[in-house]
């Protein structure tokens, strides 16, 4: 057609027809013109090798430096970055001008294609079902989640099957240790109902951080013990190679996507409580999975059974309750029930609790506290363990090193802070100590910080006695006790002593 070039396609279609037809009708069925049938039959060479290759419309602003600099630069310094050596040719030769990034750029590229030094390779594996399982800690920091508006510093422990792609996640609250590890790989093997031959982690160089030799070892043996009672071989990638673990790796990535793309549709990051979100992960996760059913059933057939019970996913220590009321554990102090004071507990360590022990009695849960980042000691606090104390002595409140984790709800710290800055110390604390102390005796924590937040924005103090008033128990929900008062004679009937009063005059 007039202003159309030919293409290869058209000019083989022709050639084809040509052995059957004449050059007008083989001309006119490939789309080409009389005079472009016989032209191409007199030089069947395909356009595409006509074609010469275009010659530099400009000189080579590179032609007298890339051999006698940039080469020597790259064989003696393999990793150096092509932005190094741009602003090192700037630096040389100030009239070259920073128009030739790019062009520098591609002859680099182009010269490491040809003589520099050979990569690594990644070896594709073949999975098979049963054979492989492995597990990976992912911090999630950057996805903004909330529990009751606070930040969560959280990650999650991620298991994955390597043929079948079944995946678990676990909320993990503080960092990589061995009791993340055992608690979230166990719920991964009891929700899928069996185990693979091998377990792969990377070198837990997090969870051996500050670890003195001995307890490295001794938490190399005890996640070796715990892939032994689930019949698996523990196995470890090398040490900052994380393709070996590129199984769960690259996974990482696409997961913490989902979980973004369905924070983005909930329309909020953040979460009642800690075990909602959980249950946001849970569900996100099923998804997932069930997307994979049919690869799962298949690979669930080929894992082995599970032991008959689990294994310990938590560490044991004792500590002995001091006369501060509480013990202090991982530079984390805790508070108990006062009438602990003395006695040695038995805690079982959790990452996200704290079980306490009395001999063989468990006495109460304790949410796990973590040190500070800059290493000062961090506090669990509750006001229900201290307030008969500081009942005796508010002014105690004013220095109380755990002052302000005592406090229960923002809105009593913040009417402290008013206290303090309104009356004298002393009229401070034991206005705090009453109103903390009514929070515990009414059970009505919840509304007396409302009522406290009410008097913050008006700018006034509490009226502690009207606050009683208001929170005092209702008279029609008193129960009615009657008491009938018993006759002086049962009380010699009681006794035994039967002798009449007339018995006693004769």
């Amino acid at each position: 057609m007039p202003g159309r070039h030919v293409t290869d396609q058209q000019m083989r279609l022709f050639m084809t027809l040509r052995q059957n037809h004449s050059v007008p009708v083989a001309a006119a069925k490939a789309g080409l013109s009389t005079a472009s049938g016989y032209r191409l039959q007199s030089n069947p060479t395909l356009p595409s090798q006509k074609k010469i290759g275009r010659s530099r419309r400009r000189p080579d602003p590179l032609a007298d430096i890339f051999n006698a600099e940039v080469v020597p630069l790259l064989q003696s310094s393999p990793g150096l970055r092509p932005v190094a050596i741009w602003e090192e040719l700037l630096r040389r030769h100030p009239d070259l001008g920073t128009g030739i990034r790019r062009t520098l750029e591609r002859r680099i590229r182009a010269w490491r294609a040809e003589h520099g030094p050979a990569q690594e390779v990644m070896f594709r594996q073949v999975h098979v079902p049963g054979k492989m399982g492995l597990s990976d800690f992912t911090d999630m920091a950057k996805l903004g989640v909330t529990v009751a508006e606070e930040p969560l510093d959280h990650r999650l422990y991620h298991f994955r099957l390597a043929y079948s792609g079944f995946e678990h996640a676990h909320v993990v609250l503080g960092g990589e240790s061995y009791v993340a590890l055992a608690e979230g790989l166990q719920n991964a093997l009891w929700s899928l109902g069996g185990a693979p031959e091998e377990h792969r982690t990377d070198s837990l160089s997090a969870a051996f951080k500050n670890l003195e030799r001995s307890a490295e070892a001794d938490l190399t043996e005890r996640v070796d013990a715990l892939c032994r009672h689930y019949g698996m071989t523990p196995s470890r990638n090398t040490k900052g190679v994380a393709h070996e673990n590129g199984s769960i790796e690259g996974p990482h990535g696409h997961l913490k996507r989902a979980i973004e793309d369905a924070l983005i549709m909930r329309g909020s990051r953040n979460f009642e409580d800690l075990q909602a979100y959980r249950r946001f992960i849970d569900e996100l996760i099923g998804r997932i999975n069930a997307r994979n059913a049919k690869r799962i059933d298949v690979e669930r057939a080929s894992l082995s059974p599970l032991p008959a019970r689990r294994t310990t996913d938590h560490e044991e220590t004792i500590v002995r309750v001091t006369s501060s009321g509480g013990f202090l554990l991982k530079k984390v102090f805790y508070t108990v029930p006062s009438r602990l004071i003395g006695h040695q507990l038995r805690v079982r360590l959790y990452d996200d609790r704290l079980e306490l022990f009395l001999g063989s009695t468990l006495l109460s849960e304790l949410p796990r506290g973590r040190a500070a980042p800059g290493g000062s000691h961090g506090h669990v606090v509750n006001y229900h363990h201290v307030i008969h104390s500081l009942r005796r002595k508010p002014m105690a409140l004013m220095g109380l090193v755990y002052r302000d984790q005592l406090f229960p709800r923002q809105a009593f710290r913040d009417m402290f802070a008013l206290l303090l800055e309104q009356t004298s110390d002393r009229e401070a604390c034991r206005t705090m100590v009453d109103l903390l102390a009514l929070a515990h005796d009414r059970n009505c924590e919840a509304d007396l910080a409302a009522q406290i937040d009410e008097d913050l924005r008006q700018n006034r103090l509490p009226d502690t006695a009207a606050l009683r008033t208001l929170f005092a128990p209702k008279p029609d929900s008193l129960p009615g006790v009657e008491v009938q008062l018993a006759s002086l004679s049962s009380y010699d009937r009681l006794l035994g002593n039967d002798t009449t009063a007339e018995e006693v005059a004769a």
